[in-house]
């Protein structure tokens, strides 16, 4: 995987993944698809990444269903959990994961360039980052067996701690707010939200 480019589909255990940034020999990938759906965490109660049952999952059960020799290959990084930038709500301690959520910093990064943006905050920008954003098509993703798009979560808090920011399966659009981290968002009678896990790979492990 050494000519490996940002933009690049590759498969790495069970799922294919979209390159998403290149540091020497260690790429960040998320999988092109929504694999999953689960709640952000086990209960209605404030919560950070860093405590939450997503994370726990996938960081215990999705990450020991790669093979030793894929583990080998996983790098574990520092994640910084940023406050959420329109409503303060604090991020949490930093962590050590080898399987993560993005961030909402990390998502304006990575589908387009939109940060500029989510640091100048615009006019209305109450609920919804940047409704007409052309970045936005970038971040819909299809449910894996299904010819649907899905909404999925970030790592990042919601405007309380009770609700986690989100991507809008309609439009892609950035959910600034966040939703219910136990029920999703319940109008839609199915509740969950999606699971794209993120991960840094290093091409090659052995040096």
């Amino acid at each position: 995987m050494d000519d490996v480019k940002i933009g690049s589909i590759i498969t790495f255990g069970s799922y294919n993944w979209r390159v998403l940034n290149r540091q020497n020999d260690e790429i960040l990938v998320i999988t092109e698809e929504i694999i999953e759906q689960r709640s952000y965490h086990d209960a209605y109660s404030d919560i950070t990444w860093a405590e939450c049952g997503l994370r726990a999952y996938l960081n215990g059960e999705f990450y020991n269903r790669f093979s030793d020799a894929d583990k080998a290959k996983i790098v574990t990084v520092l994640n910084e959990n940023l406050d959420n930038q329109w409503f303060g709500t604090a991020g949490g301690a930093e962590t050590q994961d080898n399987i993560f959520l993005l961030s909402l910093d990390e998502v304006c990064r990575y589908f387009g360039d939109s940060i500029s943006k989510l640091y100048d905050r615009g006019k209305n920008q109450r609920y919804w980052f940047e409704r007409k954003d052309e970045n936005n098509i970038n971040r819909l993703a299809r449910l894996q067996g299904k010819n649907y798009c899905w909404w999925w979560w970030l790592r990042s808090p919601g405007r309380v701690g009770k609700k986690a920011v989100y991507i809008w399966g309609t439009d892609g659009t950035i959910g600034i707010q966040g939703n219910n981290i136990l029920k999703g968002n319940v109008s839609d009678g199915k509740c969950t939200g999606g699971v794209r896990p993120a991960l840094w790979i290093k091409l090659s492990p052995d040096n």
